[in-house]
């Protein structure tokens, strides 16, 4: 009895389609996010003691907090909240990325050791302490968590964008421009960030989580918001010390809501590297 043997799928089709199943996911995920928070309503985070410490029910699927608020429209504004908060200060930490790793590749000797300097500073002190420093300096808030997690997460992608960007200044078309007199921001802008931009997009998508977990623990932390805030953080605090008592769903959906957002965009940021650099597909 003979056998056929099926053809495997090529790697490419593959990182293709597991990338676009990636964006599918995370972009549903995402938008189910900003739509529940904006449409939901919003007498549900008002206080109701006679509804407080309910239990996952039809009515309230996440069930209440100790105030007898909603659970799961606080764990969608919390998210809603993490995901602006993660985008804007992966951005910002992104651009200090490139603006360092570009100007130290292509400035004098002296600039690229000092960059090199505070890279090893900064990856020497533990992340958590340097941000909540920032955090308590700063006075907390918005400002606060951005500044301090954007000012800890931009070396490793800097030292990506310092190690390409070396290898391009010796490119032809650099020497050319070079050669004409072409300023190092003419060569930056129109030569060195187009080529390094694919590095930049999924240094930008992999910090996300990172920025998203550590959001979270300074709010957990009460370097964050107020406690009247519904983040994701804050409702972790609040729910920890009732799980003894048996109100594991305080806890429990906000921690869980945090890890799926982080473990899809964990996994978009996998998909997307592999798939813009083969070379680092595993398997």
């Amino acid at each position: 009895m003979s056998t056929t043997a099926h053809p495997a799928i090529p790697a490419e089709p593959r990182r293709r389609g597991s990338l676009i199943r990636s964006l599918v996911l995370t972009g549903a995920l995402v938008l189910a996010i900003v739509l529940g928070s904006v449409l939901s309503d919003g007498s549900a985070l008002t206080s109701d003691i006679g509804s407080r410490l309910l239990a996952p029910s039809p009515e309230h699927p996440f069930g209440t907090d100790h105030l007898g608020r909603d659970m799961l429209t606080r764990v969608v504004k919390g998210l809603a909240l993490s995901l602006a908060i993660g985008v804007a200060t992966a951005l910002l930490s992104t651009a200090i990325s490139a603006v360092l790793g570009i100007a130290a590749a292509l400035s004098a000797r002296w600039f690229d050791n000092a960059i090199s300097w505070a890279i090893d500073l900064f990856i020497g002190i533990p992340h958590l302490i340097f941000m909540i420093l920032i955090a308590f300096t700063v006075g907390g808030g918005i400002p606060g968590i951005m500044l301090g997690i954007a000012t800890t997460h931009w070396m490793a992608l800097a030292l990506l964008v310092r190690a390409d960007t070396k290898q391009l200044r010796d490119a032809d078309f650099v020497k050319v421009s070079r050669g004409l007199g072409k300023s190092p921001l003419f060569i930056a802008s129109r030569h060195i960030l187009p080529l390094a931009w694919p590095q930049l997009m999924v240094g930008f998508v992999l910090m996300f989580p990172h920025v998203v977990l550590h959001e979270a623990a300074l709010t957990f932390l009460g370097f964050g918001f107020s406690p009247q805030t519904p983040a994701i953080g804050i409702l972790l605090s609040e729910g920890m010390p009732h799980i003894l008592s048996g109100k594991w769903w305080l806890a429990v959906f906000p921690g869980l809501a945090l890890l799926l957002v982080v473990l899809c965009f964990a996994r978009l940021g996998d998909r997307l590297r592999a798939r813009l650099d083969p070379r680092t597909a595993n398997g």
